[in-house]
């Protein structure tokens, strides 16, 4: 079982680090008091295992439980749980210009004045820098939610990488719709339209003959050539930028025949990559 404990200034991206933590699988938790976590770690030791990745934000919002937040820390390290600490931090300039921006309050600041709540929370903060071993220190201070993104998938998931990335692809028929979650689509409906062949018409996507006919074109194999260069830039680079999952729409008119055939051949092109794939056609049976 791994932690991962997020600490830090306010105003430094502690929801933006939770919620990327969250993506990577991790159960997680947002102002959680320091004073639970010894209670917290038993259960979840003994959960079966399907707790074996936590992130905790604990910050000085738990007010007087925030005592307790070292002591938290060396029951971990008693009981030998593998733990991290990510503080972010960030200078003050950056730090007032985001609380005028949200039009929030420092959660320190009782006379209202932002500067010196963000004074008074360094102080308490202090002792977390320099004290543990486990400690990762993230300057915010001219980071992009995307740049911190990153930083955390590369400290914390160094595992994640092309052969992770989960791609579903989606077969479809235009006069139904285009998929609501589709991240690309492709129209497919410039090939040859098997339904205005006799012999194939009744069947699908799925059938050899159909497909045969499809991937007969010089068109398809001039359009698959260039699909597949073009998700092969494509990945890498909405890998780069934080993005864990990809879906690809492929449509035809009714999505029976050639949506099917062409979204099974990428869908078994990218397995023999290694990728995640999964495979769905939406509309096969609509217009049977």
């Amino acid at each position: 079982m791994r932690f991962v404990i997020v600490t830090g200034l306010s105003g430094t991206g502690k929801t933006q680090a939770l919620r990327c933590f969250e993506d990577l699988g991790y159960f997680c938790m947002d102002n959680f008091p320091p004073t639970l976590l010894p209670k917290f770690a038993e259960l979840s030791f003994y959960n079966n295992g399907e707790l074996n990745k936590i992130a905790l934000v604990m910050d000085t919002r738990s007010g007087v439980f925030f005592e307790d937040f070292y002591s938290a820390l060396d029951y971990l390290k008693e009981q030998a749980y593998q733990y991290q600490v990510l503080y972010l931090e960030a200078d003050d300039d950056a730090l007032v210009k985001r609380f005028k921006e949200s039009k929030r309050n420092h959660p320190l600041s009782q006379d209202g004045r932002i500067i010196d709540g963000i004074s008074k929370e360094r102080e308490i903060l202090a002792k977390v820098i320099g004290r543990d071993d486990n400690l990762i220190r993230i300057d915010t201070s001219n980071t992009s939610i995307w740049d911190l993104r990153q930083q955390i998938i590369e400290l914390f998931d160094k595992n994640l990488d092309e052969k992770q990335f989960k791609i579903t692809i989606i077969s479809f028929g235009f006069k139904n719709g285009i998929p609501s979650d589709s991240d690309l689509v492709f129209d497919v409906r410039f090939l040859p339209n098997p339904f205005y062949v006799k012999e194939l018409r009744n069947l699908s996507g799925n059938d050899d003959e159909v497909r045969k006919y499809v991937e007969s074109f010089e068109e398809c194999k001039i359009f698959f050539i260039k699909l597949k260069d073009f998700l092969k830039f494509l990945m890498p680079n909405y890998i780069k930028e934080g993005k864990n999952q990809l879906i690809i729409s492929i449509g035809c008119t009714g999505g029976r025949h050639r949506s099917v055939s062409i979204a099974n051949k990428l869908a078994e092109d990218l397995k023999v990559e290694s990728y995640l794939v999964s495979l769905l056609h939406r509309d096969i049976e609509v217009n049977k």
